[in-house]
């Protein structure tokens, strides 16, 4: 059903036709494999292929280093369509252009980027960043995975678990403690077969089922110099200048599901009838509508604003970033619950994509930091 949309508001003639051709991508090749992709809880490789041929993957890179030279504005309209239809392929793919990619294009050597990035621009490597342990998940900073120093290079020993495309990947983007003070953290590119290296558990979720997720162990891995990205103390500055972006492509991503959950609700809600008329005309039922739609687009609008306020090099966005992605990740919960609500019985089998979208929405309140910690990020910031 066509739907009245803020989508194009603000944008660029560019920024439209990329939206227009993430939109047409979205729902004649993703979408279709996304029940599919769900159910058996595998990774979306035949998306992940055409998106790389789209340019998705280097969507960050500067154009001189094999990429589309986009910003963060343009990382949202992929992570707003992709996620209306499957948000495991929207995280797969957004995880790898601007977790992986986007951080060895902006503080890797020119060594690390000839290795590393056409492979992971073009597809043909999987990428994952490492940062949650057992023990640190919102409190970031007491990771205990430790990188000391050996004849030639480092040994890493830790523990990451939740980590995106982590059961997948070929090279991992590791964090840990090194010894150049006591909070000195170091990022490390490291390929998944060095010796030292091996995957922990797959983890089996209730949503996000496409993407997969699991832990990594490092015992006694060595690596040589080259894998240290960055200065040995310049982790921590990586980390926390790559959370405001991540909190705002989750806030995007948030969005499409959104957007993907009352879509199906008009749809639905204006060719099911019952008393003679289609229940969208019921009052009730219309007033989900109305709600869903004014909460979605008010989420759209804001993750637009902060992502070109960061494109534009605006400082300190940290308390929007997380503004953002709490109102959105609520949203998402909402809309896909009202959603199934609409649909009624209908929403609760997997006949409808509601149901997924419902499932899929509840990690938008928990990953990338829970809804509690960015409330305390938002009022630390405004009491600052």
């Amino acid at each position: 059903m066509p739907l009245p949309r803020s989508a194009d508001l603000g944008l660029s003639d560019e920024q439209k036709l990329l939206r227009r051709t993430l939109r047409q991508f979205a729902q004649e090749k993703v979408g279709p494999r996304a029940h599919d992709i769900d159910a058996s809880q595998s990774f979306p490789a035949e998306s992940w292929a055409e998106a790389a041929e789209l340019g998705l993957l280097g969507a960050s890179v500067p154009s001189e280093l094999g990429g589309a030279g986009l910003g963060l504005t343009e990382l949202c309209l992929i992570g707003e369509e992709l996620a209306a239809v499957c948000v495991s392929t929207a995280a797969t793919v957004l995880h790898q252009a601007d977790m992986v990619v986007g951080r060895i294009a902006r503080h890797g050597d020119d060594a690390q980027q000839e290795r590393w990035l056409p492979g992971l621009i073009g597809g043909s490597l999987v990428g994952c960043l490492a940062m949650t342990e057992p023990e640190a998940g919102s409190d970031v900073m007491s990771m205990r995975t430790r990188a000391e120093r050996v004849e030639g290079g480092w040994r890493l020993n830790g523990t990451k678990t939740f980590i995106t495309n982590g059961p997948v990947a070929d090279l991992a983007l590791i964090y840990a403690r090194t010894p150049a003070n006591e909070r000195s953290l170091g990022m490390f590119a490291i390929p998944t077969d060095t010796p030292g290296f091996s995957r922990g558990r797959k983890f089996s979720k209730m949503g996000w089922r496409g993407s997969p997720t699991g832990e990594l162990l490092l015992d006694d891995c060595e690596v040589g110099e080259e894998a240290l990205i960055g200065t040995e103390d310049g982790g921590r500055a990586i980390l926390l200048e790559g959370l405001d972006s991540e909190r705002v492509l989750l806030a995007a991503e948030s969005v499409g599901i959104a957007q993907g959950a009352l879509e199906t609700a008009l749809t639905y809600a204006g060719e099911r009838r019952q008393f003679g008329k289609p229940i969208g005309e019921f009052q009730l039922i219309g007033a989900k509508l109305a709600d869903m739609f004014a909460e979605t687009e008010a989420c759209r609008a804001l993750t637009r604003q902060i992502a070109a306020r960061i494109d534009a090099g605006e400082a300190d966005q940290r308390a929007l970033a997380s503004a953002a992605k709490l109102l959105a990740g609520d949203v998402a919960m909402r809309v896909t619950t009202e959603a199934v609500q609409v649909l009624g019985g209908y929403g609760y089998i997997d006949e409808f994509p509601v149901e997924r979208f419902m499932r899929d929405a509840k990690l938008m309140q928990i990953g990338g930091g829970t809804a509690e910690i960015q409330r305390f990020i938002i009022a630390r910031e405004l009491l600052a």
